[in-house]
């Protein structure tokens, strides 16, 4: 059974280019996404780096307006950066003009940075374990947060992002607000009924996203609510995490059974030299994320240095379950991932220096996949 298949972009900026061209890029794929016959196209929430996907809620709104009927939404909004009224409104103003089309995605993140805050804080070892390969699928150990050196920048990221003494909701907390602001049930801690105008009412879908089995996949199973499983950012933890969202699940009105998407990034090319090539400062990439420096310009494969030893061992699991070649070698791959997971839905990321690259990614697998509209492209 071939399920159905969605874009999430994170507006990377490639060297010698800008924020401007990379947000003209991702309206650009979206529109082909849509022509191509994918279900939905979901931008990423990150801040001072280098990809232009830091204001989602705009994105989306200037995503919607350039295409007809594609889903679009957040993959994901970091809800502790901002209170649930500004985020149900934000999405009810896009949903005002394009209604039915918006996936409101929320992520934990921004809770687990304000961690770093804490005095003399220090992120958990991941556990130890050999790599696994189930029917194809690479599981390697998780990676440990451990890993990344120097903090400094995400603090003052944090900090940056937020009001003077300012903390964050408790998660499950702030996602019963926004259910509650959506639905025309919420009130104040007085008692007083408040409605979010526009938002109340949206036909606005709400998901939550994880890369662990912890409050995330277990308070989407709960609440019946769809899920994403992150493989492509933490796929050492992808099993334990589909687990923890199916043993949870509670059935919901809109939900009866569990929907669960799982995401994973690629690199389509019509050879597998010329993927592994464009693939291939895909290492330089993560290093600098995970260095704790964040998302840098992503490097021209034609003139990047290789990477050092230690980028590497920092980088090793990501390289390793990058699906990197030909439509039908990465096709297999996404079809034992749907196997392993039961996903009911695949999310692909594919990141390249060159844009025109990066359509001929997606054009490539939508065409091996069946999607409607692009065998004709």
């Amino acid at each position: 059974m071939t399920v159905p298949l969605s874009v999430l972009d994170l507006s990377p900026i490639s060297t010698g280019s800008d924020a401007r061209q990379a947000i003209r890029n991702t309206i650009d794929l979206a529109r082909h996404a849509e022509a191509w016959g994918y279900r939905r196209f979901w931008v990423a929430e990150h801040h001072f780096v280098a990809v232009a996907s830091s204001a989602p809620t705009e994105l989306i709104a200037l995503i919607a307006a350039a295409t007809e009927t594609i889903r679009v939404g957040s993959a994901a909004v970091q809800a502790g950066y901002r209170t649930s009224a500004s985020v149900v409104e934000s999405f009810g103003t896009i949903d005002a003009l394009y209604p039915g089309r918006l996936d409101l995605g929320l992520g934990r993140s921004a809770h687990l940075i304000s961690q770093l805050r804490s005095p003399g804080a220090s992120p958990p070892a991941a556990p130890e374990r050999p790599t696994l390969v189930r029917d194809g699928v690479v599981v390697p150990p998780p990676f440990s947060p451990a890993q990344i050196r120097d903090t400094t920048r995400l603090a003052a990221s944090l900090e940056a992002l937020r009001l003077p003494g300012a903390e964050p909701l408790d998660y499950t907390q702030q996602v019963e607000e926004i259910r509650a602001l959506l639905a025309g049930t919420y009130t104040s801690a007085d008692g007083i009924g408040l409605h979010a105008v526009p938002g109340e009412g949206a036909r606005i879908e709400l998901w939550l996203f994880g890369s662990s089995g912890g409050e995330s996949a277990q308070l989407a199973g709960r609440l019946g609510l769809p899920f994403v499983a992150n493989y492509h950012v933490s796929p050492g933890t992808v099993l334990e995490t589909v687990e923890a969202y199916r043993k949870a699940f509670r059935p919901s009105a809109h939900h009866p059974e569990p929907y669960l998407v799982v995401s994973a990034d690629v690199v389509v090319a019509p050879d597998d030299s010329t993927a592994r090539h464009l693939a291939s400062t895909y290492g330089h990439w993560v290093s600098s994320i995970r260095s704790g420096a964040g998302a840098a310009e992503y490097l021209d494969p034609d003139i990047a240095p290789p990477l050092t030893d230690y980028q590497r061992r920092l980088v090793d699991d990501r390289v390793n379950t990058q699906f990197v070649g030909t439509p039908a070698a990465v096709a297999a791959r996404l079809t034992a991932l749907r196997d392993l997971t039961g996903a009911d839905e695949l999310v692909v990321t594919s990141v390249t220096h060159r844009h025109a690259d990066r359509l001929t990614s997606h054009r490539l697998l939508a065409q091996e996949w069946g999607l409607r509209g692009a065998r004709a492209a």
